[in-house]
């Protein structure tokens, strides 16, 4: 069964473990509307619904990791866009804790996704509802330990498949641990600076081409960082460019760090 860690626990976080919803994302903001403002995660054994960014679905496994944390007024609103590289850095964390073999196999695909030898092992979820002054987050953190799929249009792959021995309930604990560090070095946005250096040291093709689509259109560059916002810095044949929100369509296989 899945638990807490002591760090989580004494941070104040609650856990609740489910057998099978419909999404772990969808729960989280449902208790947040009726009135729930602690830091609580959700975890389930089974997803019927789980979805990815652009309402894609996101595939069940038993043995996978889903969860959510949710969180209220976790940062100013103009801040909570960064906690997709939060919850990554944590992530990251978590994974070398129980897995310290996966250190050079794993690493992170900008925005949302980590990549473990170049195909898609887990990916991130940032959904945000405000009401009136109260802005509360949803963390939606998916991991293929056990399973993956194999009808993606990009490479997937599970840590099984790598032969990566850890269990959900082992990932998930180092996760609430780390998840707690992560939060307070961020300190609400006014540390971005250090997460946005701890992603970039992790970072899956740093400094080599990226294709992306962004609003409709195809770019290609030289993926060369993270602007102070977390915008990727992409530089064109013409010119630099900034890039708020997009999908990486292509990324080296052997990305380095």
């Amino acid at each position: 069964m899945a638990r807490l860690s002591a760090s989580a626990a004494e941070a104040g976080y609650r856990l609740e473990t489910f057998d099978e919803i419909g999404s772990t994302n969808a729960l989280a903001l449902e208790r947040g509307a009726a009135g729930e403002t602690r830091p609580t995660w959700y975890v389930t054994d089974r997803q019927t619904a789980g979805r990815g960014r652009r309402g894609r679905n996101w595939a069940t496994f038993e043995g996978n990791l889903f969860a959510t944390l949710l969180l209220t007024d976790p940062a100013p609103v103009a801040n909570v866009a960064e906690l997709c590289f939060v919850a990554a850095l944590a992530l990251d964390d978590a994974i070398l804790a129980v897995a310290p073999g996966a250190f050079d196999a794993f690493n992170l695909k900008w925005p949302n996704d980590g990549l473990l030898g170049g195909a898609k092992v887990a990916g991130i979820l940032i959904e945000a509802t405000t009401r009136g002054r109260l802005t509360q987050v949803a963390i939606g953190i998916g991991v293929n330990i056990a399973g993956h799929p194999d009808d993606t249009p990009y490479p997937t792959t599970s840590f099984a498949a790598k032969g990566f021995a850890f269990d959900r309930d082992q990932l998930f604990e180092a996760l609430s641990a780390s998840m707690v560090r992560a939060l307070a070095v961020w300190d609400r946005g006014a540390r971005f600076a250090q997460i946005r250096a701890g992603w970039l040291a992790r970072a899956a093709g740093l400094g080599g081409p990226l294709v992306l689509r962004t609003d409709g259109r195809r770019v290609e560059g030289i993926f060369t960082g993270l602007d102070p916002q977390g915008r990727l810095i992409l530089d064109t044949p013409d010119g630099r460019e900034l890039i708020t929100a997009g999908e990486v369509l292509l990324a080296p296989a052997d990305a380095g760090r």
